[in-house]
């Protein structure tokens, strides 16, 4: 079984990872996505084999739409996906409007993105730049376009593409992947 293989599988076993799927879905966007620490959380908690998911600081749902950067929107979706599953920490961001307000979180200015592929593409570290969505036909879309090694090996290492090196080291101290997963190894720049 490969990768893409390993993780469908991962995702519908999961008990709350597929409602938040057919939940996202429900929004009616063309270009969406959920991931980063979500996806990267549910197949490390299965590699180690927890029954219990991590807890989770948020659950993305990326989306591109350059049509409409207006921010209410993002949080009229986000405010659908909580009334929908309260229990999940949604957190909604069109990645087509990043480039207006990275700078003044993260102090350097960035490009704009040009789809949902590239902005996936851009996510801190290449574990974390993974993607799913449910489809019409309820199969699951992968969009990993650094691939899914460092994901199924647990290794955490940095996507200079957009993230410095000191946001990188800054989130491996904060983040502690190896009191949660003892099997993963970081890899430092």
């Amino acid at each position: 079984m490969n990768n893409e293989e390993r993780l469908r599988l991962i995702a519908r076993s999961s008990k709350w990872f597929m409602p938040a799927l057919r939940t996202a879905r429900e929004l009616g966007l063309a270009s969406w996505c959920l991931g980063a620490g979500a996806v990267r959380n549910l197949v490390w908690d299965a590699l180690h084999g927890y029954s219990t998911p991590s807890s989770l600081a948020d659950l993305d749902l990326a989306y591109f739409d350059a049509s409409d950067l207006d921010p209410q929107r993002e949080l009229d979706l986000q405010h659908r996906l909580c009334a929908a599953m309260p229990e999940i920490p949604w957190e909604v961001t069109n990645q087509a409007s990043v480039h207006h307000w990275f700078e003044r979180y993260f102090g350097h200015a960035v490009e704009p993105l040009q789809s949902l592929y590239h902005a996936v593409g851009t996510w801190p570290e290449y574990a974390t730049a993974v993607g799913l969505r449910l489809r019409a036909d309820d199969t699951i879309e992968i969009i990993a376009p650094h691939g899914l090694d460092d994901l199924f090996n647990c290794v955490i290492r940095h996507n200079p593409t957009r993230a410095s090196r000191d946001t990188y080291r800054m989130r491996v101290l904060q983040k502690r992947y190896d009191l949660r997963w003892p099997r993963v190894s970081v890899v430092y720049p």
